[in-house]
């Protein structure tokens, strides 16, 4: 059965993914440079590389079913789900280890609807989700960090340390919301009840809350790619949704 769509016509690209061609190129000689030493075993795939990871960014940007998706490939809905298990991890952003003395760093928590419920649980928005703490550095805003997935009814203060954030970011400054009183980062000024704040602390809070406005703009960037929306895949495969969409929002903000 023929294809729809296919890499090999770079029109389809933009539409299904959210790439340029170009980002696309590169994501895709990026995966082939990492799998230049590994040993073909089994059935060959009946795709090329080219068309694998477009599987895998177009199921992530447009969140359709396997039957859909493997309408518009030419393949089996099995097949599809091969694909999908097979390259995801590949497309994982690498996470940033060490960090200058002078990086900023801004982190917020993200619930992903998720349809999984063993590693899901109801949160504030009433769906099973999980939690992803993210991590943007301010002056680029490209995220350098994600932590584990967590059950969505998890608070971000704790979600911090049982996410691996904590040991992640080790001391580098970071900038959060209220919500994380306690942690130790740079939280706003509390107000004072009956009490209006000094005129410093109204200019603290308010360029706090400007430089955290980029971790907002970046989880609505990233929310571009629907299957954040509603995950219907199982287990660590959320977690690899995460990072592979952490990536390619990535690669739209540096071309």
């Amino acid at each position: 059965m023929a294809g729809v769509i296919t890499a090999s016509v770079p029109s389809w690209i933009e539409p299904f993914t959210g790439l340029s061609s170009r980002c696309f190129d590169k994501l895709v000689a990026s995966v082939r440079r990492e799998r230049a030493s590994d040993q073909q075993r089994g059935r060959p795939w009946s795709l090329p590389l080219e068309d694998r990871v477009l599987v895998v960014t177009c199921y992530w940007r447009m969140n359709l079913t396997m039957r859909q998706l493997a309408l518009l490939f030419g393949i089996s809905k099995s097949a599809a789900g091969r694909i999908i298990d097979h390259i995801g991890p590949l497309l994982a952003i690498r996470q940033r280890k060490q960090f200058r003395k002078d990086t900023v760093l801004i982190v917020d928590g993200s619930l992903v609807p998720t349809r999984d419920h063993s590693v899901a649980e109801q949160s504030k928005n009433y769906r099973y989700s999980t939690a992803h703490q993210v991590f943007i550095d301010a002056d680029t805003r490209l995220v350098v960090v994600v932590g584990r997935p967590l059950p969505g009814n998890r608070h971000d203060a704790r979600g911090w340390e049982e996410s691996g954030a904590k040991a992640a970011v080790g001391m580098t400054m970071t900038i959060v919301d209220g919500v994380y009183q306690g942690t130790g980062l740079v939280i706003p000024h509390r107000r004072t009840k009956g009490a209006e704040p000094p005129a410093w602390k109204t200019a603290h809070n308010r360029s706090h809350k400007q430089v955290r406005a980029r971790g907002e703009h970046t989880f609505a960037r990233m929310k571009g790619w629907k299957i954040l929306r509603d995950c219907r895949l199982k287990g660590d495969s959320v977690h690899h949704s995460m990072l592979g969409i952490a990536r390619l929002h990535n690669l739209t903000l540096t071309g």
